[in-house]
């Protein structure tokens, strides 16, 4: 079938995007000092040619990690690295912007500051969870979660602010927009579901106190950008590191309403398959999260170009990110436009490593070196 939709322009936010075709977040845990470099340039503008590039999680601070070699904004040397990689991918042409995390309570002591406890809304271990650690002997790998500590009310300001300071750094860096990442049981989405959020104060209980720390945390990050340069992540239905939600269609839709009344540029859902079993969307939510957010509305999970192009043609989303296959395909909108096959994408090759798996996926036509460059 024709993807002519698909490869057509559209206006997200403040941009207009050249396509439709939004490269989706993908953490590949290659920045063992949580400082991007000229590894990541070469990467990501590798795959400049996407609508827009949203990149990997990345921490807001210290106590945010959970997974070892995955890239900070919390210091001068981190936003300096950040702006290396948008000047490479605004030198071929692309768009890119900065996804914001806080794992929450799916974190381990070895990887926190001084060994402290994660944090979470409450002390409520992620069942089933592992995270990404630095063993004692040097050696990394994956390792059970540590039990949360709840945090206390007059702590939460702090983690607002600290939103606030990276999506300030993000834009000093140079970044189009910003992702708030709310979703795949992290620490924002911990606060909106039901079986994460046992608090009794202000912050937890009703489905609009449980939305009321994520939503402060989005609109700091809209003060500090302006809100058509803010997007939302969230995972509806999604039932994973033990997170559980009675709510979760309820809440969708109250948060739908909530950024589409603040003028926020794009909502993110994400029907991952990765999540311990598929999660895919009914026409029917779809349809439901259309009428009540007045922005963009883009999709994510296992899609590919004819399944893109007509949800984008039936008026239910404005664009699909696409994730896995842009691991193996840097030219992925090419490929489509053309009709060419796609390079498999090599799982041993996912997390950690150097440039094997990285830079090294061949383009269409012609090699490159294992930094990105052609020839």
């Amino acid at each position: 079938m024709s993807v002519d939709t698909l490869l057509t322009p559209f206006r997200l936010g403040e941009l207009t995007l050249p396509n439709r075709l939004l490269m989706a977040p993908l953490t590949r845990a290659r920045t063992p000092d949580s400082v991007p470099g000229e590894a990541q340039q070469a990467y990501y503008g590798q795959r400049a040619g996407a609508g827009m590039i949203i990149s990997e999680a990345t921490n807001i601070s210290p106590t945010a990690r959970g997974y070892v070699y995955t890239p900070g904004i919390w210091t001068d040397e981190q936003e300096a690295g950040w702006k290396g990689v948008v000047q490479a991918v605004h030198a071929k042409g692309g768009r890119i912007a900065l996804q914001l995390w806080h794992v929450g309570r799916v974190s381990h002591e070895w990887v926190q500051p001084d060994g402290q406890a994660p944090v979470a809304p409450s002390a409520l271990d992620a069942e089933g969870a592992q995270c990404f650690v630095e063993f004692p002997d040097g050696s990394a790998g994956r390792h059970p979660t540590s039990t949360p500590r709840a945090l206390e009310i007059d702590e939460l300001p702090g983690i607002v602010e600290d939103y606030r300071q990276a999506a300030r750094r993000a834009d000093r860096a140079g970044f189009d927009m910003v992702e708030v990442h709310a979703a795949n049981a992290y620490l924002l989405n911990q606060f909106l579901a039901t079986g994460t959020n046992h608090r009794t104060d202000r912050y937890g209980g009703t489905l609009e106190n449980r939305a009321r720390f994520p939503l402060e945390v989005i609109d700091a990050v809209a003060e500090e950008v302006g809100p058509q340069r803010v997007g939302v992540r969230l995972t509806p239905f999604i039932e994973l590191f033990g997170l559980t939600d009675d709510e979760s269609e309820a809440m969708a839709h109250y948060l739908a309403e909530q950024l589409s009344a603040r003028g926020i540029a794009y909502l993110h859902l994400n029907e991952p398959d990765w999540a311990g079993g598929e999660i895919q969307f009914t026409d029917d939510f779809r349809r439901s999260m259309r009428e009540r957010f007045s922005g963009s509305l883009i999709f994510c999970g296992h899609y590919d170009a004819e399944r893109a192009e007509r949800l984008i043609e039936a008026g239910i989303a404005d664009a699909v990110a696409i994730g896995r296959p842009y691991i193996a395909n840097p030219d992925l909108v090419e490929r489509i436009r053309t009709g060419a096959a796609w390079n498999e994408p090599n799982p041993d090759t996912f997390y950690g490593g150097g440039l094997e798996g990285y830079t090294d996926y061949p383009f269409l036509g012609n090699g490159h070196d294992r930094l990105g460059r052609e020839g």
